[in-house]
């Protein structure tokens, strides 16, 4: 049993949840019902503001043994906080501060539960910029670094580990440690930050973080490219990487998909020519170079098969395109049994292109497909009728063995999380399991945190 009288000595009775009623949004996260696990029983959330509590929390868990579930905003996709065995859930709402914009040292300092909304209004208040840009902006600091999360903008600037130069972590036993700080080079020891990164809150519990930032750039322009064959579009994504110009986002979407994504938001998707379409984001120095750079992209989708290419220049533009292709997913999930976010090298994008296209006509279904092209990151979305056909299962493992033989992997962006460890068999020799493992061991002897996700 959980010591509830003990964590109320802790961050007092206000910050403490034993009703049902009053928890369900702290069992679940976004992934679909079809996929979803069955939260605990018998769960109690915690809601600490300080390192000191969370460090007194996880001292009294490890003294009973008790499960603890770290929780940011909820928005995985793959129940990695999802709380499956009796115990706490450790919510990460009050760390709400951003500590501090350096524009000196180009760094911010921010708290574990700061949206990414409140990130980059911060941010931009200060004149910079933090280039990722996962899509859901109330997703939390802390959990978009436990899941390295990715998003559009990874081409040119990286997904999110590239940013993080120092944590602060209460570890699972306890104690409460600093890793790195606001430094560009650091080859002091073991590198344990990198650890706590994509770790999926089984190694501590981050609860701040300094992360880079970049000047903003001078000038911006996103391109919509439309293509009446969709294999075109995605074949054209190695010869765009290839031209010298890295556009800071190359999104590919099926036609029907973002259309459908801009009528759930009321908007209106401005590319009416063809069936798929990629989505170029250009940053540059000014907007001379952002006018060559757009010329080039052009040039090079027309000679592979474009049919048509829109630009938007004015920052309103921009967002909008930004925003249905960021609301896929949320448009998208009551319609789908699940999605996959499985990567292959850029080079095999069109070869997993056909394999989706194959497995579709093998089950007679229609695979939704979108893409963070220029990083090989693919997105199918499965539909509901597998599910009353009995074939879901099979037409996900199909697509993650597809992966694996192209040299990619069953998860680039969401994680393993609780839904995928049983397919970690097929991608991961036991040696490595084995290391992870031990890993795991060193920092929580009594396996306290997050049990049961991201190794088995």
């Amino acid at each position: 049993m959980t010591d509830v009288e003990g964590l109320k000595k802790i961050v007092g009775a206000d910050w403490v949840i034993t009703q049902r009623d009053q928890m369900e949004a702290y069992l679940y996260d976004e992934t679909t019902p079809y996929q979803r696990l069955t939260p605990a029983e018998h769960v109690v959330v915690v809601k600490p503001a300080t390192a000191e509590e969370i460090s007194e929390i996880l001292k009294l868990a490890n003294r009973d043994k008790t499960p603890v579930y770290p929780r940011g905003a909820g928005t995985g996709l793959v129940c990695g906080a999802m709380p499956t065995q009796d115990g706490i859930v450790l919510s990460m709402e009050r760390f709400d501060k951003v500590v501090e914009v350096d524009k000196e040292n180009l760094m911010v300092v921010a708290q574990a539960g700061v949206t990414l909304a409140q990130l980059l209004e911060a941010v931009d208040g200060a004149d910079l910029l933090f280039p990722p840009h996962p899509g859901d902006e109330g997703a939390q600091v802390g959990g978009m670094i436990a899941a390295n999360a990715g998003g559009s903008r990874a081409v040119k600037y990286g997904v999110v580990r590239q940013y993080v130069k120092g944590l602060k972590v209460v570890l699972p036993t306890g104690e409460i440690t600093t890793m790195g700080g606001k430094l560009m080079k650091n080859n002091t020891g073991l590198d344990l930050m990198q650890l706590m990164i994509d770790s999926e809150g089984i190694l501590g519990v981050i609860t701040e973080a300094t992360m880079r930032l970049y000047p903003k750039f001078s000038g911006t322009a996103t391109l919509v490219v439309s293509f009446e064959d969709r294999h075109k579009a995605i074949a054209s994504v190695p010869k765009i990487l290839q031209s010298g110009v890295i556009p800071m986002a190359i999104e590919y979407v099926d036609h029907d998909v973002i259309e459908f994504s801009a009528d759930n938001l009321g908007m209106k998707w401005p590319a009416q020519q063809g069936r798929a379409h990629l989505i170029l984001i250009l940053a540059g120095a000014n907007e001379d170079d952002v006018y060559f750079q757009a010329e080039t992209m052009s040039e090079v989708c027309t000679a592979n098969g474009a049919i048509d290419v829109l630009i938007a220049e004015r920052q309103q533009e921009q967002g909008d395109i930004l925003k249905m292709r960021s609301e896929i997913y949320s448009a998208m999930k009551p319609r789908i049994a699940g999605d996959s976010d499985i990567t292959v090298p850029p080079a095999n994008l069109a070869k997993m292109l056909d394999a989706l296209d194959a497995i579709g006509e093998k089950y007679d279904t229609k695979i939704a497909t979108i893409a963070h092209a220029g990083d090989g990151n693919f997105h199918p979305y499965m539909l509901k009728e597998l599910i009353d056909r009995g074939t879901a299962e099979d037409v996900k493992l199909e697509i993650y063995k597809a992966a694996i033989a192209l040299d990619g992997v069953i998860t680039g962006e969401h994680g393993v999380g609780k839904i995928r460890l049983k397919y970690l068999q097929y991608q991961m020799d036991p040696k490595q399991e084995e290391i992870m493992r031990a890993i795991k061991k060193a920092f929580d002897p009594n396996g306290i945190l997050n049990p049961g996700a991201a190794i088995r």
